[in-house]
């Protein structure tokens, strides 16, 4: 990918135009990390960048913008430019194309705001950038609270960026992040959920996750996570504190690579502690009575307002369904129990439970059991082919209807135990249970 970026930059230049390296990738480089990919900022104009390459998609073209398509790859050609007012706290109205100095100004941050030049080696730094990567330093260009209203994004990405890259920020930077945060509402939710899975799919999810809450963001773009806040818990089965502090420890105890519905179940799997709170004076006790479903159809609200996908809210709104369950398996039938363990999420699911023992109580028995359970099972399928199916129970006489289902569901919780293996059995336990019809 990087040899074709460079094939780029050095048609434009010998075309006759100043082509640069610009913004994340700079800084990644600079870093030593492989970038995703490479952005390239031109004194060409739209359409000069047009007639250079056969293959290019005019997206942003009003915005100075065109995509070439070079080597099964997109790369993103932006004329240098300078940015009109912003009035919706994401777009600039109109741009002026002008100098890479005056590009540079109108980034976000400086670690993003050099340029690099792939054919001599030049680094190119009019805003400071090098020197606060060298430092870790989040900083906003210029006037920061300008640059967090020209666009309200820059609030989660100047989060991100301290999450991903283990950074500081600049204590103006900061000061201004906090005082904007009420302005991430003009910010899309799609938007704004792709910062928080890159925030919270990152091995050091913790530090997004204390930045957030600092800031105010958090309560701007995850009020039910701010509602957990002084909710507090039975000391003796949750000895760490109130709902958020037992919520930010298994943030932090999770794994570094996980799945998106892994990491916000975790997150939104006692969101209904506070809408369930009672508490005994006889048993001198707090309950939460069906938090985990009031949890889940919090859940199913949440991530739909944030257009998460349709199989990650499945798989996080299940999850925070069924986290109670857990207590229950060792005393489950075995049938029922690999049923349990053979849906499609029970990997994480098991790691939710997990995190929440070890964030609490620590009894970790019941997730043991469970380990040891998938090593047994693991010989053959959780849930194998039946042993019978409808056309055979036809045969036997029955008619179509619910009843089938039953005998077939019936059938196969014999066949899970062990106590028939074959279909000869399966037929014969029909017609002594249930009859021929």
């Amino acid at each position: 990918m990087e040899l074709t970026a460079r094939s780029i930059v050095e048609r434009l230049q010998r075309a006759g135009y100043q082509a640069l390296y610009a913004g994340g990738c700079v800084r990644d480089t600079l870093l030593g990390v492989v970038p995703k990919d490479y952005d390239i900022a031109t004194a060409a104009r739209p359409e000069e960048v047009r007639a250079l390459f056969p293959r290019t998609l005019a997206v942003g073209a009003h915005f100075g913008v065109i995509i070439v398509l070079e080597g099964g790859h997109e790369y993103q050609v932006a004329t240098f430019r300078s940015d009109d007012v912003y009035i919706d706290g994401r777009h600039p109205v109109g741009v002026t194309f002008s100098t890479p100095e005056q590009d540079a100004a109108r980034r976000d941050f400086t670690v993003n705001g050099m340029f690099f030049d792939p054919l001599t080696g030049e680094v190119i730094d009019y805003v400071g950038g090098r020197e606060d990567l060298r430092r870790r330093l989040i900083r906003a260009i210029g006037d920061p609270e300008a640059r967090f209203r020209e666009d309200r994004l820059r609030l989660l990405r100047a989060v991100r960026f301290c999450a991903t890259f283990g950074f500081e920020i600049d204590p103006a930077t900061w000061d201004a992040i906090g005082a904007n945060a009420p302005g991430i509402h003009d910010v899309s939710a799609e938007r704004i959920r792709e910062e928080l899975v890159r925030i919270f799919t990152s091995p050091n999810r913790l530090r997004g996750f204390d930045l957030l809450d600092a800031s105010g963001l958090m309560a701007q773009v995850l009020p039910e996570i701010e509602a957990l806040k002084g909710c507090e818990q039975p000391p003796q089965f949750h000895p760490e504190g109130d709902v958020f502090v037992h919520t930010r420890r298994m943030v932090e105890l999770l794994p570094p690579e996980t799945s998106v519905p892994l990491v916000f179940s975790v997150l939104f799997h006692d969101i209904g502690k506070p809408a369930t709170y009672s508490f005994s004076p006889v048993e001198q006790r707090i309950r939460f009575s069906g938090h985990d479903k009031v949890g889940a159809e919090m859940t199913l609200q949440v991530m739909e307002r944030l257009r998460f996908s349709r199989d990650e809210i499945e798989a996080a709104t299940e999850a925070v369904a069924n986290h109670m369950i857990f207590k229950d398996v060792q005393s489950m039938r075995v049938a029922r129990l690999k049923r349990f363990m053979a849906r499609p999420h029970f990997d994480d699911e098991l790691e939710l439970h997990r995190v929440d023992c070890a964030s609490s109580h620590g009894a970790l028995d019941n997730y043991d059991f469970l380990r040891v359970k998938q090593g047994e099972f693991a010989s053959e399928p959780l849930i194998p082919k039946p042993l019978i199916n409808g056309r055979d129970l036809l045969a036997l006489g029955w008619k179509p209807g619910p009843k089938l289902g039953e005998i077939l569901e019936a059938v196969q919780t014999r066949q899970l135990e062990g106590t028939v293996t074959t279909r000869e059995e399966a037929l014969e336990w029909v017609k002594g249970e249930f009859g021929n019809s």
